[in-house]
């Protein structure tokens, strides 16, 4: 083989593997994904665009205040941003405005308003967690009965950074966005 087609060879190896490996770190670990809707408002805005961790998850579960990426029960082509509320073995109520875990009353510095609905002391079962969308009122999340408490098994990652748009472009904190 002459030393032209040795180095075609070499590039079309050296992009195969380059692929490979942007492919692999796209399934397994880094990925993007765009806010869709009003659910999470402060923290999060429609058609912001988030960097997530694929891997966290797969060495711990999911914390109070992680704001996770999950699959809809009902359809898994559809994803859902929220913030982790509750996680297993844990007791949950919303009532006079106030998100009640264990008994302990929420900080919240993140919510805008008080929570309309009242929502009965619920048990968060194993190996799942019980998400809220920061816009309360207008959230579609674990209250709702096809939702629900969110297996782990749905969950497919954690936001981690806002890359879009570049005027709010940071980490995104428990707290805040």
């Amino acid at each position: 083989m002459d030393n032209a087609n040795k180095e075609i060879r070499e590039w079309i190896e050296t992009l195969f593997i380059a692929i490979l490996l942007a492919v692999l770190i796209k399934m397994f670990v880094f990925d993007f994904i765009q806010v869709d809707g009003n659910s999470m408002v402060p923290t999060l805005n429609h058609r912001d665009r988030l960097f997530m961790n694929k891997l966290q998850y797969f060495i711990q579960k999911p914390a109070k205040g992680d704001i996770v990426v999950f699959q809809y029960p009902y359809d898994k082509s559809y994803f859902f941003i929220k913030r982790v509320i509750a996680t297993e073995g844990d007791t949950i109520e919303i009532k006079d405005g106030q998100v009640i875990v264990n008994g302990t009353v929420c900080e919240e510095p993140y919510v805008l308003e008080k929570t309309i609905d009242y929502f009965g002391k619920k048990f968060v079962p194993k190996d799942t967690i019980f998400v809220l969308g920061d816009n309360r009122n207008n959230s579609k999340d674990s209250r709702y009965e096809d939702i629900g408490a969110v297996s782990l098994k749905l969950v497919k990652g954690k936001a981690i950074m806002r890359v879009w748009p570049l005027r709010r472009f940071g980490k995104i904190t428990k707290n805040a966005g």
